[in-house]
C-alpha cells in the first residue's frame, strides 16, 4: 500500500473519530441544556379549600412546634405515625418523634416556612400529601445567621373528621 492510500486512511480515520467526539459533546450539552431549561407550570391548587385546609393545618402544627406545645402535636400525628429523615433515619414510634422534639427541638430550632412554597395535592380515599421548603433556625446562634432551605413532603389522612399527620418525609 502506497504512503498516500496510507495516508488518507489515517486522516479518514481521524476525521471519524473527531466527527463522534463532537457529536458525543455537544449531544450531551444538549441534553444539559434541555433539562437546565426546564421550568414546571406554575402551580394552581386543583381544590382551593384543600389547599387552604392543609396550609391552615401546617400552620397549627408548626405554632405548636415553634413554641413546644406538645399536646397540640400529639393531636395532629397519628397514631401510626411514620417520620423519614434523610440524616436521621425513619422513626415509626409517634411517642419517639415527640421525645426526640421535645429533647432535641424546643427552645432551640424554629420552623419557617418558605412563602408561596406549598403544593397540595388530593390523595383519593386518604387524604392529601403537601409539598414543600422550610428552614430551621437554631435559636442559639447570633440573629440573622443564615440556614438552608430544605424540602419536605407531609401526608396527611382524613379520618373520623380529623387531619393527621401520617407520614413525613424531611431532606435537607
Amino acid at each position: 500500500m502506497s504512503n498516500l492510500n496510507r495516508n488518507k486512511k489515517i486522516m479518514f480515520k481521524t476525521f471519524i473519530l473527531l466527527a463522534g467526539l463532537f457529536m458525543l459533546i455537544s449531544g450531551g450539552a444538549i441534553a444539559q441544556n434541555t433539562i437546565q431549561r426546564y421550568q414546571p407550570e406554575p402551580y394552581v391548587p386543583e381544590s382551593p379549600e384543600l389547599y387552604r385546609t392543609i396550609a391552615h393545618m401546617d400552620s397549627v402544627f408548626f405554632n405548636a412546634y415553634n413554641t413546644c406545645n406538645m399536646d397540640i402535636m400529639a393531636s395532629i400525628f397519628a397514631d401510626s405515625l411514620e417520620f423519614y429523615h434523610d440524616k436521621g433515619g425513619l422513626s415509626t414510634s409517634k411517642a419517639q418523634v415527640l421525645e426526640a422534639t421535645k429533647k432535641n427541638i424546643c427552645g432551640k430550632v424554629t420552623r419557617e416556612l418558605i412563602p408561596g412554597s406549598i403544593e397540595v395535592y388530593t390523595i383519593n380515599n386518604f387524604g392529601a400529601v403537601e409539598i414543600g421548603y422550610h428552614r430551621f433556625h437554631n435559636n442559639t446562634e447570633p440573629a440573622g445567621t443564615l440556614s438552608s432551605i430544605s424540602k419536605f413532603i407531609t401526608i396527611w389522612q382524613f379520618k373520623n373528621g380529623d387531619w393527621k399527620i401520617s407520614r413525613v418525609v424531611s431532606l435537607h
